[in-house]
């Protein structure tokens, strides 16, 4: 799609043509980025009229990325133009678009309208604009809150990739403990299990808890909308872990906590994750700030690998013996509902997506 402008002319790429892809890969390495076509939907560049390349945005799903305007354009509408072109495109198909970005260019973004929602200095700050924003999801929480008599409420999050005799343990406990426990399933299907699969083996492992109410986190809880490392190629891997957690963290405590009342929230110890470690971190360290406690639940074992290390229950473990055929192995560390469903004709499609996948999720 083309269409002209009095200096600009924009034109829709074609990211499985290697000389689009090579033409935009180009002019974002100049400008500090790394394009990778696998991580967008669609992509578009601006030229002026003598064909020298203004900027570029893409977008996947919901979030905009790589939105770059060359250095001497950026007091032209260049910015405003590309922005508002994708932010168009995207609310075709979804109520809401999402921006993660570094914080001197978030100013840019809430001078066409984005809200931004949360921050973590110095790398980021993530803004959203549309119909359906935080305070839409916010009335969606209120729709399931449950009076209490005490303030004893709780918060999990949990993904159960799949659901294991070890989320089991950490819902019962965290249950037992509180007059009310809202279970935030991730809803995001990054993973092997989809989430319609996950929520159906949680909700069959935990009939017999009467004060669990399971809620959708949407995209505002460990999600994929709002992913950074597309532009922080220069900074460290465990800095962008941190930063990220502490955005995802900041959210539940600014927009989620005071919604539902929650003063407790539950995690369990993390033994082989560094991505979980650092979300745990950061809630140890926010948390409190916004009135709610963390708790910390030591993971639970079957058994030893060897004579100084238990044999901790793990998701990532079920999946690597489904992956390596060992099913078998695994099976003490499931629930019922999870262990007849891996055992029937419903998992064969998900236990062979497991098989050729070279993810670790």
């Amino acid at each position: 799609m083309n269409f002209e402008d009095t200096d600009f002319r924009l034109e829709q790429l074609d990211i499985e043509n290697p000389y689009d892809v090579k033409l935009v890969s180009e002019f974002l390495t100049k400008n500090g980025f790394d394009f990778k076509p696998e991580e967008v939907d669609s992509t578009m560049i601006l030229y002026n009229l003598n064909y020298e390349i203004i900027g570029t945005g893409s977008f996947k799903k919901q979030t905009l990325k790589f939105v770059v305007v060359a250095e001497k354009f950026r007091e032209s509408t260049a910015f405003p133009l590309i922005v508002t072109y994708l932010t168009d495109k995207i609310l075709e198909d979804h109520k809401r678009c999402f921006v993660f970005t570094k914080p001197e260019t978030g100013k840019l973004f809430e001078s066409l309208g984005f809200k931004e929602i949360a921050r973590a200095e110095p790398l980021f700050v993530v803004l959203e604009f549309g119909f359906k924003l935080i305070d839409f999801y916010q009335n969606y929480l209120l729709k399931h809150k449950v009076e209490t008599k005490t303030d004893n409420v709780a918060a999990l999050v949990v993904n159960c990739n799949p659901f294991t005799l070890g989320h089991q343990f950490l819902i019962e406990k965290a249950a037992s403990e509180s007059e009310i426990l809202y279970l935030f399933v991730v809803e995001e299907d990054k993973s092997s299990f989809p989430y319609e699969i996950r929520k159906k083996l949680i909700e069959n492992g935990i009939s017999h808890l009467k004060n669990v109410v399971i809620v959708s986190t949407g995209p505002y809880i460990v999600s994929g909308a709002i992913f950074p490392n597309y532009f922080l190629k220069c900074e460290s891997w465990s800095l962008i872990s941190e930063k990220q957690a502490e955005v995802d963290v900041k959210i539940f405590a600014n927009y989620i906590v005071p919604v539902l009342g929650i003063k407790k929230r539950y995690i369990g110890t993390e033994n082989y994750c560094p991505t979980t470690r650092a979300y745990n971190e950061a809630m140890k360290k926010y948390m409190p700030d916004a009135g709610c406690e963390v708790i910390e639940v030591t993971r639970i074992a079957i058994g030893m690998v060897n004579e100084n290390e238990p044999n901790f229950i793990s998701a990532s473990k079920v999946r690597k013996a489904i992956q390596e055929n060992r099913l078998d192995e695994v099976l003490n560390f499931l629930p019922e509902s999870t262990k007849n469903f891996l055992l029937s004709v419903e998992a064969k499609e998900i236990i062979e997506k497991i098989k050729m996948s070279k993810s670790r999720h």
